[in-house]
């Protein structure tokens, strides 16, 4: 069987495939939602920072999970890759959410890093305290701009992308940071 035979009988991937670009990142096409075009704009512009944050955030749950140190390495190592599944699933949540908009996700790494207000943190392993610091300013960076996003999107009557804000981000933003500064307090010594 030649090559030409096995491309024409559909057995043969098409490799090496390029395409248009369809629909620009920043645009929203239209949906029959109920929604106007410029809440719809709006909800996504605000979703895809949110998205881009929450990414970052999942990226480093998982960096301090790998690289916990001392006494309270097991339950520490154990709660951060509890926190970072929950971030993505929240990744997901809020990018089917962009697209269900009619925008686009954004996606790429390399994009989230441009569009990130999450400061990017040293290559190399922090003090376990500067790391449980460094999740929680991610995590307060992310509540202030949900806690914006949902009064506005509100305000829109974006009721869909307000619940997912308040019922989830927020939510779930304000338990994980609960739980991870409770670690970062000085308990008394116990005497008899």
């Amino acid at each position: 069987m030649s090559a030409n035979s096995a491309h024409r009988s559909g057995s043969q991937p098409w490799l090496h495939q390029k395409g248009e670009v369809i629909q620009d990142f920043g645009t929203v096409k239209q949906f029959p939602i109920g929604l106007s075009y410029e809440a719809r704009m709006y909800s996504c512009q605000r979703l895809n920072r949110i998205l881009a944050d929450t990414q970052i955030l999942y990226g480093l749950y998982k960096k301090h999970h790998w690289l916990m140190r001392g006494a309270t390495f097991y339950q520490l190592h154990l709660v951060l890759d509890k926190h970072a599944g929950e971030q993505l699933e929240l990744v997901d949540t809020l990018a089917e959410r962009v697209q269900t908009l009619g925008g686009v996700a954004v996606g790429d790494p390399r994009h989230v890093a441009e569009i990130t207000s999450i400061p990017r943190p040293p290559d190399g392993v922090e003090e376990v305290p500067a790391m449980l610091s460094r999740l929680l300013e991610a995590h307060e960076t992310i509540l202030v701009e949900a806690h914006d996003a949902a009064a506005r999107t509100a305000e829109l009557g974006d009721d869909g992308t307000n619940d997912l804000l308040v019922s989830q981000v927020i939510r779930s933003g304000e338990l994980q940071s609960w739980f991870l500064a409770e670690h970062l307090v000085d308990t008394p010594l116990v005497r008899s």
